[in-house]
């Protein structure tokens, strides 16, 4: 079982999404709404993806990575433990550097979130 969640991995997802949407995406996307519709754009500069990253515990955060890996398949699903210990000896730099360095990132996480059978509605 993960120690974070599938709902906190889902709202990193969307983060991720989010800083890498441009300036100029949001307008489009947004370009139909009305003022009251658009509100103010969030963050698009990953400080919000980084300092949620950065307060889930070390559990968590482990886990993320592990998620991310086995999304991107340099670990299955069943591979889980072998992926925990490679996360934990070989961390050297904040999870959230690690993470918001790696390309695709959002991919990554919903492909390892398929791959352990787990949505974004589990609490586990």
């Amino acid at each position: 079982m993960l120690q974070i969640s599938a709902s906190k991995i889902a709202h990193i997802v969307s983060l991720a999404h989010e800083m890498r949407m441009t300036a100029e995406e949001y307008e489009v996307l947004t370009e139909d709404l009305s003022e009251d519709e658009q509100g103010q754009p969030t963050s698009m500069d990953g400080s919000e993806l980084a300092e949620f990253i950065d307060d889930l515990n070390e559990d968590e955060q482990i886990d993320l990575v592990c998620v991310a890996w086995i999304g991107r398949e340099s670990f299955t699903a069943d591979e889980l433990e072998e992926a925990r210990e490679t996360a934990r000896n070989e961390a050297t730099t904040a999870t959230s550097s690690y993470l918001m360095g790696m390309p695709h990132l959002a991919d990554h996480l919903e492909n390892g979130l398929d791959a352990l059978g787990l949505e974004d509605d589990d609490d586990e």
